[in-house]
């Protein structure tokens, strides 16, 4: 088949391109900018235009796959249905490939983990998990690991192959986002979550809506399923048709990464360990150090350490910001903080002003504004500094712009020792690279 992705440089549809090729595909996309995906793309002979004006879309291609974010008079998408080129997105062609995948493997499984958040550092801890045992499986995530070679997928070696894993390759582990209710396009065999916290308000009406979302997710379970999750969201799952696999009997693992929420993330990862058999999985977890954006360390800077995490949410920011302040309890934290969005800056605000009582210096450098036409409103930045400030013991300061904060962290806040980590869903990790180049 020949396929084109519309964004193809986005941390999912980025997956799916480089498994379909390597599925024997041809796979061609755009983006709007170049990036590390992109060029590691390239690297594997996917053609990649950075021109998104429609002329890279051709009557060649059977199937055209966008990412949510396109608008639907995005030139590509128009050319492409005018060319009468079957149209869906990441999402759905991701549910396209694992039923696919799930019609050859009869016996297969397929592993789908969700939640507001922890969803990529708890498939990076199974995908560990997985390698660790011995087994074959095929991943899609969002992130990248080092433990797949810097990359966000795997497809499963044949058996027979160079360099193929024992086992039969029985298992396509997936990380399951409830954006526009997106994980509704899978039907897995297990499930595994880690919270329900709520996020994307631009899309789901409240917190009603939010979680009826998961129960549909739930539904989806093939019979005598499972669903693994905490005790605390039990509730959402009172289905017989599956079983309930609560985590909270399994005793909180050592890591290398700061935080009880990545405690909580494996322990997810220990009761599906414990539900397929799989030993020695406490050695994996010790052994796990992190994935892209994910508390990654990323060198220092006049003797302080670089941190850089995607944490966006408020409960997020909270809980990573007190994991990383027990961890280093005699340094001062230095939080630079990107908000995703003013939709999501707005309808979650009261709950950002007590985000960062674990940080020493807040430090906002602008708000990342990644879906415009969805916003309720326009965030006031001065008032939410004040805001933050009037709650906080911490110093708040407006940065302006990434390159701003920039030389500000250089030449007026950073100390020997401290702990600077950048938090957001944007490009607020740009300031570690100019900070450590």
């Amino acid at each position: 088949m020949k396929i084109f992705c519309s964004g193809i440089g986005g941390i999912g549809l980025s997956a799916y391109a480089a498994y379909q090729k390597a599925a024997g595909h041809t796979v061609c996309g755009s983006d709007s900018v170049d990036s590390e995906i992109i060029f590691d793309l390239r690297s594997q002979d996917v053609e990649i235009s950075l021109n998104q004006d429609g002329n890279a879309v051709s009557e060649r291609f059977e199937l055209f796959v966008h990412t949510l974010a396109i608008p639907e008079d995005h030139p590509e998408l128009c050319k492409a249905k005018q060319l009468g080129i079957e149209c869906i997105t990441y999402f759905e062609a991701l549910g396209r490939l694992t039923d696919t995948w799930k019609s050859v493997n009869r016996e297969g499984k397929l592993i789908a983990v969700c939640g507001t958040h922890g969803k990529s550092s708890t498939t990076a801890m199974c995908t560990k998990m997985f390698l660790d045992a011995g087994l074959n499986p095929s991943v899609i995530l969002g992130t990248k690991m080092k433990e797949l070679n810097e990359r966000n997928w795997r497809k499963a070696v044949p058996r027979g192959s160079e360099g193929a894993l024992r086992g039969d390759g029985n298992i396509f582990l997936v990380e399951a986002c409830e954006y526009r209710r997106s994980f509704l396009n899978l039907n897995p065999d297990i499930i595994l979550v880690t919270n329900i916290n709520g996020d994307h308000f631009d899309v789901f009406r409240d917190m009603t809506d939010y979680e009826n979302a998961f129960k549909e997710f739930f539904a989806k379970l093939t019979k005598n399923g499972s669903l693994i999750t905490h005790n605390d969201i039990t509730l959402y799952s009172n289905n017989s048709k599956f079983n309930i696999i609560d985590t909270d009997k399994f005793d909180s693992p050592e890591l290398q990464v700061p935080g009880k929420h990545m405690q909580e993330n494996a322990k997810l990862v220990m009761a599906l360990a414990d539900h397929l058999g799989i030993k020695d999985i406490e050695k994996s977890l010790s052994e796990y150090s992190g994935c892209w954006r994910r508390s990654e360390i990323k060198g220092e800077f006049s003797d302080a350490l670089l941190i850089d995490d995607y944490a966006h949410h408020p409960r997020e920011i909270k809980t990573t910001l007190e994991g990383i302040k027990k961890s280093y309890p005699d340094r001062r934290l230095v939080c630079v903080f990107q908000p995703h969005t003013h939709d999501r800056t707005i309808k979650l605000y009261d709950e950002f002003l007590v985000s960062f009582e674990s940080a020493d210096v807040v430090i906002i450098p602008n708000i990342y504004d990644a879906r415009g036409e969805c916003d309720s409103g326009k965030v006031d930045i001065e008032k939410f500094i004040a805001d933050i400030q009037e709650g906080s013991n911490a110093q708040v300061i407006h940065g302006k712009s990434l390159e701003e904060t920039a030389l500000v962290l250089k030449d007026e806040i950073i100390k020997p020792g401290d702990v600077v980590i950048t938090m957001g869903a944007g490009d607020v990790w740009k300031i570690c690279d100019m900070l450590n180049p």
